[in-house]
């Protein structure tokens, strides 16, 4: 890298979100953050911003912008979960996820374009989940809008992918956080069993790949979706 770009990573004040702001500051990249609470890892500048307002996402934009320059690398990681039973789910509990993890990845995603047509350069990496294609009980909404930003990353690859733009999704399975710490030990065992692995992945193995598909040397991939789920979701 000749000049250090700018990253912004949306949710990166916990678990893979800030591992993935932790991995791109290591490799010297400026690193932007945005939080509805919290901040980023040490050396990232945190913005509040709610990505289901385009108002308010903007404003974020500007002021990452006035600091570090135009968003170079986008990882769009902010995300809901509000698992229930399909028979259970109420509109609002559809509508909310759905709004927030895809709508929001779409408002980020369009209003980090303009800076990366500009300069004919970009990286977009959407985050989405082994359960987008492979899926999950109680996770209608989830996996819904998860599976939607592979529609959207290979959309975006045929608008975009001759202005030296790509769009790339990234796949985690079970990963080392404090939600899977707080499930029954039973549960983890059961989960660990399915997982051909062995095992969850720690939040650095995903930041990892999320940094290299958004680096400098993956430009010749773009529409993909990249598993990092140790086997489980095989051939979906």
């Amino acid at each position: 890298m000749t000049e250090a770009r700018t990253v912004l990573v949306t949710g990166g004040n916990r678990g893979i979100g800030y591992a993935i702001a932790e991995e791109f500051l290591a490799r010297g990249y400026r690193v932007a953050v945005t939080a509805r609470s919290g901040s980023g890892p040490e050396g990232s500048l945190t913005v509040r911003a709610d990505v289901t307002d385009a108002a308010s996402v903007d404003a974020a934009f500007t002021e990452i912008e006035a600091a570090y320059g135009p968003v170079e690398v986008l990882v769009a990681n902010a995300g809901i979960t509000r698992d229930t039973l399909l028979m259970r789910m109420s509109e609002d509990d559809f509508d909310s996820v759905i709004d927030t993890n895809l709508g929001g990845s779409f408002r980020v995603v369009k209003r980090a374009s303009k800076g990366m047509l500009k300069a004919r350069y970009g990286r977009i990496v959407l985050i989405s989940s082994v359960v987008g294609l492979y899926g999950g009980p109680g996770q209608v909404n989830y996996s819904s809008s998860k599976a939607g930003l592979v529609g959207m990353a290979r959309s975006i690859t045929r608008e975009l992918g001759g202005r030296g733009i790509t769009a790339n999704v990234v796949a985690p399975g079970f990963i080392e956080t404090d939600m899977t710490a707080e499930l029954p030990e039973d549960t983890q065992k059961q989960y660990k069993a399915s997982i051909p692995a062995g095992r969850f992945a720690s939040p650095s193995e995903v930041a990892k790949v999320v940094a290299w598909i958004g680096g400098e040397d993956s430009g010749y991939i773009s529409g993909a979706v990249i598993p990092v789920d140790g086997g489980l979701g095989m051939g979906h």
